[in-house]
């Protein structure tokens, strides 16, 4: 008999990347925003987040709108743009002329955040059409570019504590500064000595679109690769970013013949649900199990 808090069948999951709850904003959202957790350190966040992006009113979108709140359903990532100055900064972390990133309310890993193109001429085409202009295109990339490293030192700045790599080259550094304390006194004392490498977080940070995007405005997600979330509950949901369904900016402009062109074809959020750091299958009925099991690999994942 399956167990009542199981996620639904086959037959009952979303066949798209979001739930209606999401659509409508009605769901619960998820883990704590990127510069938003008081109980951690802030120097890596807040150095990378200098110098403070300038703040003026955002361009009116092609479609006008009498008011940001009239983003609705799918629209709703259009009122970031119209207006950032609207949210806080536990949803908008910065925006400038070309971009506005924020939080994902809904994230689907410890950190999940959306990059949004604010040009209106291209913020409602589909990824595909949008980054055939390969100017837009490169501007993109450079920024998602910025973003890996963004979500890369936060998740040091977070779990950097638990790493044993990170431990192991935090002590060399101490006992490189007791050998000589006058070291201590440059702005980056550790650029001038022989310490063991600091774990790559890099490695743990993914990126792209959506082959078929659940929302109407352009946005590209930045994220950590965990798949740890309350608000991850169906198998499309997960298989969207561990499937080609998730497409990396950084291979546009796609071929015609790319069969990434056609998710539903392909099957991709059909896809069994598979262990993305060990590889296990746990078939295609429920995600509970999976879950589980991703729980434990993030806590073996951060003794790394």
């Amino acid at each position: 008999m399956p167990d009542s808090h199981d996620a639904a069948r086959d037959d009952e999951e979303p066949q798209d990347a979001i739930t209606a709850e999401e659509m409508t904003g009605t769901a619960l959202p998820g883990q704590p925003s990127i510069g938003t957790d008081s109980t951690q350190k802030r120097d890596a966040f807040a150095e990378l987040m200098a110098p403070k992006p300038k703040h003026h009113p955002a361009p009116k979108p092609s479609r006008p709108r009498a008011h940001p709140n009239l983003f609705i359903g799918r629209d709703g990532l259009g009122a970031y743009s119209y207006d950032p100055t609207a949210f806080g900064p536990e949803r908008v972390i910065y925006y400038n002329d070309d971009f506005v990133v924020i939080n994902d309310l809904y994230p689907k890993a410890a950190v999940h955040i959306l990059l949004l193109p604010r040009d209106p001429s291209k913020f409602l085409l589909h990824p595909f059409d949008a980054f055939e202009d390969r100017e837009f295109l490169a501007l993109v990339q450079k920024e998602v570019k910025s973003l890996r490293v963004l979500v890369a030192k936060e998740l040091r700045r977070r779990y950097g504590k638990f790493s044993a790599t990170e431990r192991k080259r935090e002590a060399a550094l101490e006992a490189a500064l007791a050998a000589d304390p006058r070291k201590a006194e440059l702005q980056q004392p550790e650029e001038s000595l022989d310490l063991p490498p600091g774990r790559d977080y890099s490695t743990s940070v993914i990126s792209g679109i959506h082959a078929h995007p659940s929302m109407s405005h352009l946005h590209i997600h930045v994220l950590s690769v965990d798949a740890v979330s309350d608000c991850l509950h169906h198998r499309s949901h997960y298989n969207s970013f561990k499937s080609p369904f998730l497409i990396d900016v950084e291979d546009f402009p796609l071929s015609p013949t790319d069969v990434r062109r056609h998710p539903g074809r392909e099957g991709y959020l059909q896809r069994d649900l598979v262990c993305w750091r060990c590889g296990k299958n746990f078939g295609n009925k429920y995600i509970r199990h999976l879950k589980e099991h991703l729980e434990w690999e993030f806590e073996e994942w951060k003794k790394e």
